[in-house]
């Protein structure tokens, strides 16, 4: 099993759609992220009645940072129907604000070809590039 099939699998298992409360659903889309120490997060979407929600990335990415680790390197978003998908405006933002190599990190966007993307080829022009080179000793 390669990497892209573990991180997969592991996301795939986190998929549980279900009713939180009459305001909130959860689990309808997983990811995972595999960090630059070779560990995989995971984390499921929160989806709430206001917009207090968070994505299934962010998710992820919460793990990760409450476990020690700022790092990714590869991203899978898995949905409902078990394809994946590429993350939304607001999470490549996030990925981006992560560290300087993040525009680097690999995002999986068909699982059968194992095709992926760069998270710089879905945001080029990200206006923190100039602030995070000058500034990021990390």
């Amino acid at each position: 099993m390669d990497i892209w099939d573990e991180m997969y699998k592991e996301a795939k298992e986190k998929l549980n759609p279900r009713v939180i409360s009459p305001f909130i659903e959860a689990g309808g889309v997983a990811a995972a992220i595999l960090t630059d120490k070779g560990n995989i997060y995971t984390g499921v979407c929160i989806d709430t009645s206001c917009t207090l929600g968070m994505c299934a990335e962010r998710n992820a990415i919460a793990n990760m940072i409450t476990n020690g680790e700022s790092k990714i390197v590869k991203l899978v978003c898995v949905m409902g129907d078990g394809s994946v998908g590429s993350p939304c405006g607001a999470c490549r933002e996030y990925l981006m604000q992560l560290d300087r190599e993040s525009p680097l990190m690999e995002i999986l966007v068909d699982y059968k070809e194992k095709t992926t993307i760069t998270l710089n080829e879905l945001i080029p022009d990200w206006w923190g590039k100039g602030q995070m080179n000058a500034n990021c000793d990390l």
